[in-house]
């Protein structure tokens, strides 16, 4: 037996996805006031016909009833029937006609010589007598009167349409600038406010975007407030242990040589290194970094690194005489720190072999140890925060980043499929000229620094 809904798999039908900007507010706004109008259009119109229409008809009606009993007297009394009367005329409604013949009196509207006509009729010797009132006058009045409701109606929507639409863009831009400014915020931009004009005289009275981009504005000075105490403090902290980590390491270099000054000295060397990537965190923090950009040939300055580093780590370059030869735009001590922090990230966290891979103005660092954490693919590199053994303090990979961004490269982390850390970096390329070479910068012969 098939499980339960297996003859119906495939039957279902995809539900149409709506465009973009049918979620927009203005779009929504558009449509309910639409909808409104037209309601409010409709119902007023329909009132004002039938109200109309019953007075006409009444109207009409009693002329007709007034001439019937007219035509009765003069039937009565033998006179002459006066024009459009008579005794079952042609004409006169079927329903009509049977009503009178019943025995009853009654109204109703028909048409008489192609025009439209009010009828009354009455009983007269088990046969109907009836007559006739124009009625064109009073069907031309409705026809008129409808005209009108619709025309109206029309424009009263579209001037509705017209200003609330001005009203509702209205909101709209001072939400999407209330938007752009908390992008702008997420991005690192500290500085960005909204300032609504509304929020800067409190006299004024406020609605909820005002309240909206004040709370904005004061969230995003309050966070820069807090952000710049914490980069004033790591600064001043790494500031004040350099000079008695100067100390130290010279007093270390005093000790006889043996176990235990190998370990101060080693402990001193660590210190010193976490003191400058500090250093460097705040400087990237403050956004002061000015950047020395030149061209430079991207393999020689990737296998120098490595020559650095002196890991064993593996160099991989394209196929093509392009991917070879390449030349970057880039700051070469940023860089060099760039790649120095991801080759030392990839042999201290994970396991060998190293590859490094230069394809075109892309440079891949890949080890096939257990990957980056979670947490690391999904908010970035964080400063004081490492998993697995604990070594380490988290600044390498932040450096990495921080350079990265200040040259204008795109470092991004992910994990192999089967295994292991991957970190890509893509350089701006640098266009060579038509008809020459572009003049390329040699790197200096002091190997880079290289931190965790």
């Amino acid at each position: 037996m098939s499980p339960p809904g297996a003859g119906r798999r495939g039957t279902g039908r995809l539900r149409p996805r709506m465009p973009s900007w049918a979620a927009t507010l203005t779009w929504k706004s558009a449509v309910f006031i639409t909808v409104m109008c037209c309601a409010l259009a409709a119902l007023l119109g329909v009132l004002v016909h039938t109200e109309v229409t019953r007075q006409t008809v009444g109207q009409a009606r009693e002329k007709a009833l007034s001439r019937l009993a007219d035509v009765t007297t003069a039937y009565e009394t033998g006179e002459a029937l006066p024009p459009g009367s008579g005794i079952d005329p042609p004409g006169l409604p079927a329903a009509l006609r049977a009503l009178a013949t019943s025995g009853e009196r009654g109204t109703l509207v028909g048409e008489h010589d192609g025009r439209p006509a009010m009828w009354a009729a009455a009983p007269a010797d088990g046969r109907a007598l009836a007559t006739q009132v124009d009625y064109s006058q009073n069907a031309r009045t409705i026809d008129s009167l409808d005209g009108a409701i619709v025309g109206s109606s029309l424009l009263a929507i579209g001037a509705t349409l017209l200003v609330g639409a001005f009203a509702v863009s209205r909101v709209t831009r001072r939400l999407h600038q209330t938007a752009r400014v908390a992008r702008r915020i997420s991005a690192g931009d500290l500085d960005a406010r909204v300032r609504d004009p509304r929020t800067a005289d409190s006299s004024r009275p406020q609605d909820e975007v005002a309240i909206v981009a004040g709370a904005l504005d004061t969230m995003a000075s309050t966070l820069q407030r807090k952000l710049q105490t914490e980069q004033r403090f790591t600064a001043d902290v790494a500031h004040e242990l350099r000079t008695p980590l100067t100390g130290l390491s010279a007093a270390a270099e005093l000790l006889p040589p043996g176990r235990p000054s190998e370990l101060v000295r080693d402990r001193v060397r660590t210190m010193r290194a976490l003191t400058e990537d500090l250093l460097e965190i705040s400087r990237l923090d403050a956004r002061t970094e000015a950047v020395d950009l030149d061209v430079y040939e991207l393999v020689p300055l990737v296998e120098r690194v490595v020559r650095a580093s002196g890991t064993g780590t593996t160099i991989r370059v394209g196929e093509t005489a392009r991917a070879a030869h390449v030349r970057v735009e880039t700051d070469l001590r940023r860089l060099e720190r760039v790649l120095g922090n991801l080759i030392t990230n990839a042999h201290r966290h994970g396991r060998p072999p190293v590859v490094l891979t230069v394809d075109g103005s892309v440079v891949t660092v890949r080890d096939h140890g257990p990957g980056f954490p979670d947490y690391l693919l999904e908010d970035g590199p964080q400063r004081f925060r490492t998993e697995g053994s604990g070594k380490g303090h988290g600044l390498g990979l932040t450096i990495a980043a921080g350079q990265a961004a200040v040259i204008g490269a795109d470092l991004v982390f992910r994990n192999a499929p089967d295994g292991g850390a991957v970190a890509r970096v893509t350089l701006p390329e640098y266009p060579a000229p038509d008809g020459g070479e572009p003049e390329t910068r040699g790197a200096p012969k002091s190997g880079p620094h290289h931190g965790e």
